[in-house]
């Protein structure tokens, strides 16, 4: 299995030390370096910082919101980014939820399964560059009405690859099969070994639905955290607090598609009760209420001989790659022990 590391956004500030740790990703041999986006931090800045600094680690947006650009800005970024970095970025696409593309981006979150449907043709028809992009669809329609003067336009820049692949992130069934249908991978968040066969059905699903059926180079990417210290509960302790984020305040009541996971997993009682806690302010008591047997569903914690036996759990699973979730202050040991 090939690992990893899912930076994530950053919040408060970007890293001082950004250029040595990534620097020194790339000379350990870690097969890739994703980037995320929520309401602050862009997802294609850090790459193209990191497209500078590094030679040879594969660069990824897990994931470009799809409210935060239209289709041909977000296939524009990609394709410049895949010259630069002379082919490795690996484009992941999203459809965020609706407090961010409504309260943040004010673009309207009706049916987002459809609307990616039609966002990932779009950058698919920029990305190959074989003729000017006209579209007439629901919710994306080139030309626009507007003056009359539009007139569907070919990229003025060739593709550096003509496979550019294309993820989709999503956590719900319905979207890990629309994945399947439409995409080159799926990117995955909050996966748990024990729920593989939940997962296998809606790629199955989505790959059913596809003219020859599962391409050869589809592939799964996980973000997973990873904490190793020798007392497990302590390990624990520092993925708390982030899970009862996701799973209590990262989305409005009812409309927390992270929240919907636990609920899938059996957790439902512990899932409603950190959104209760979180919603309400008490994020600290929130955070406790995560028991430890959930960490361990979705994370690697605990001593060194512990996670690499947690790790065998994974092999056997859907996930192709792991990507570590956070900037490791250890290169070289998590390196060794992955």
């Amino acid at each position: 299995m090939r690992v990893g590391v899912n930076v994530g956004h950053f919040t408060g500030r970007p890293p001082r030390d950004l250029v040595e740790r990534v620097r020194a990703l790339d000379a350990a041999g870690f097969a890739s370096l994703w980037f995320a986006e929520a309401y602050g931090s862009d997802v294609f800045t850090p790459l193209a910082f990191c497209a500078a600094h590094t030679s040879r680690i594969r660069l990824g947006a897990a994931v470009a919101q799809i409210p935060a650009r239209t289709p041909a800005a977000t296939a524009m970024a990609a394709t410049t980014l895949d010259h630069l970095s002379e082919g490795r970025v690996v484009l992941g696409i999203g459809a965020s939820g609706p407090q961010v593309s409504e309260g943040w981006h004010g673009v309207p979150y009706a049916r987002p399964l459809a609307r990616t449907r039609e966002y990932v043709e779009i950058v698919r028809r920029v990305l190959a560059r074989r003729d000017p992009v006209a579209f007439d669809g629901e919710f994306f329609r080139l030309p626009a009405e507007g003056t009359g003067l539009g007139k569907p336009l070919r990229s003025s820049l060739h593709p550096f690859r003509d496979d550019l692949p294309v993820h989709l992130g999503a956590e719900g069934p319905r979207n890990v099969a629309l994945a399947a249908e439409i995409a080159d991978g799926w990117a995955a968040m909050f996966f748990a070994p024990a729920f593989d066969y939940f997962y296998r059905s809606a790629l199955d699903e989505g790959f059913a639905r596809r003219a020859g059926g599962r391409p050869e180079n589809f592939e799964v990417v996980a973000t997973v955290p990873v904490v190793i210290d020798d007392d497990v509960e302590r390990a624990a302790d520092r993925i708390r607090p982030e899970l009862a984020l996701y799973m209590g305040g990262m989305g409005a009541r009812g409309a927390n598609f992270h929240h919907d996971v636990f609920v899938r997993m059996g957790y439902g009682a512990v899932a409603e009760r950190v959104q209760e806690l979180y919603l309400g302010g008490r994020k600290d008591e929130a955070a406790a209420a995560v028991p430890t047997e959930v960490v361990e569903q979705i994370a690697l914690v605990g001593p060194v001989g512990k996670v690499r036996r947690d790790l065998d759990r994974w092999e056997a699973t859907v996930v192709d790659e792991i990507a570590i979730q956070g900037l490791p202050d250890d290169v070289d040991a998590v390196a060794s022990l992955l």
